[in-house]
């Protein structure tokens, strides 16, 4: 799940093997597409879901997102690394419903060439879900990012207030 136009079909691909048709250009996802991936001994679904700015849904689109989340597990919340502001609002909506998180900071590759610096660690305690740098195009961070699903499959933990 994430913002348009942010990799997660790209994404999905990596990690199922399931080829889907992206452009790139928003709303290119209208329907969801189903793969599958081992995860330790265990085999499970995955789904592509479109692109969304919010849980509440303002078209078809973001309408199929949305109620894909009642049946899920987990949800791989796929950032923009390199606008962090616009795509952490639907991460903090996921988090705000207790719903299991993990997050990919995709297109990681882009932050060094637009001198953006994010401190990975900072934010993921601040968030107190794993948070991962990936760059979906060329796989990287997507194996250490799955090897971290079983740490986002309890509830996030609580928000933590600033000082």
């Amino acid at each position: 799940m994430g913002n348009p136009n942010v990799g997660k079909s790209v994404f999905f691909s990596r990690i199922t093997g399931v080829k889907v048709i992206a452009s790139n250009y928003p709303g290119t996802t209208v329907g969801f597409t189903k793969g599958s991936m081992r995860l330790g001994e265990e085999e499970v679904e995955v789904i592509d879901v479109p692109g969304t700015y919010t849980l509440e849904p303002t078209s078809k689109a973001e309408e199929v997102a949305s109620q894909m989340l009642q049946d899920g597990d987990l949800v791989i919340d796929i950032v923009d690394a390199t606008n962090l502001e616009r795509n952490l609002y639907l991460t903090q909506e996921l988090l705000e419903r207790q719903i299991p998180v993990i997050v990919a900071l995709n297109i990681w590759d882009d932050t060094k060439h637009k001198g953006i610096s994010i401190d990975v660690a900072k934010l993921e305690e601040h968030l107190g879900v794993p948070v991962l740098p990936t760059v979906a195009v060329t796989g990287q961070g997507i194996k250490e990012l799955v090897d971290r699903i079983p740490e986002a499959t309890s509830p996030p933990l609580p928000q933590r207030t600033r000082d």
